[in-house]
């Protein structure tokens, strides 16, 4: 009886993991240039003994839930006209400083100056460029290139005169070589930088929207409640199986 009680509650209690995965999808359906993340069931064959001899049979299957990474696809892009909001076009990655030094990877463009000059994204991190942040001199007139060239141009300076700041760099590891971190930034896996790739093309002006469908996130809330809710029926019956095979032994 044990067998079903436990193979049932396996399958609830991944069912609720995997509804948290979808619930966060879902919150994020207006976050800007956020990648849903994956999640699906695998099966677990347990077995008695070590599976050595023809005796070790498999008893029962569990289910595990497993996030195998994110959904790469890119989001809608949606204008803005704000100069310093940019769109990655295709696969790309911008970088950008966590507050321990290391870099991450994103596709949130939001980008504004500090207080101190430097480009930040929406959570104040620095943006990376050539030689490390990106540096903004006070009251220019920022515009960023297809290829993350950031130029400013001074008040009152006339166009010839526009200046070469820095450049944003713009990565595009493998999607094998990234990791979600828990502060929402994609982390290579080795720790390492990854190198600046300059076929990566941004669009000034834009920024890309989350690519979670919501419709699909819906119907996988009420797949994974009812899921939930065949597993919690199942471990009732295997309870009262359970008190009725007691009751008959009493009797006996």
């Amino acid at each position: 009886m044990d067998r079903l009680i436990y193979t049932a509650m396996s399958g609830a209690t991944q069912a609720l993991e995997q509804q948290a995965v979808v619930a966060n999808n879902l919150a994020n359906t207006s976050t800007t240039g956020f990648k849903a993340q994956l999640a699906t069931f695998r099966a677990v064959p347990m077995a008695f003994g070590d599976g050595s001899t023809i005796q070790d049979d498999t008893t029962r299957t569990f289910v595990l839930s497993s996030t195998p990474g994110a959904d790469y696809t890119p989001g809608p892009i949606q204008q803005t006209g704000n100069p310093l909001d940019v769109a990655i076009q295709g696969p790309g990655w911008l970088s950008v400083l966590t507050p321990d030094g290391q870099e991450a990877y994103t596709r949130a463009g939001n980008l504004h100056v500090d207080e101190n000059g430097q480009l930040v994204n929406a959570s104040n991190m620095p943006v990376v460029g050539g030689g490390g942040p990106v540096s903004i001199p006070p009251g220019a007139q920022v515009t960023i290139g297809k290829d993350g060239t950031v130029t400013a141009l001074m008040p009152g300076d006339p166009a010839t005169t526009i200046a070469l700041v820095d450049q944003l760099k713009l990565v595009n590891p493998a999607p094998g070589a990234l990791t979600r971190g828990n502060d929402g930034l994609f982390h290579t896996s080795d720790g390492n930088p990854a190198d600046a790739d300059p076929a990566v093309v941004v669009t000034a002006g834009a920024l890309e929207g989350s690519n979670v469908n919501p419709v699909s996130a819906m119907v996988s809330m009420i797949t994974n409640a009812r899921q939930f809710q065949m597993q919690t029926k199942m471990i009732e019956s295997a309870d009262q199986n359970e008190q009725s095979a007691n009751k008959l032994l009493n009797f006996s």
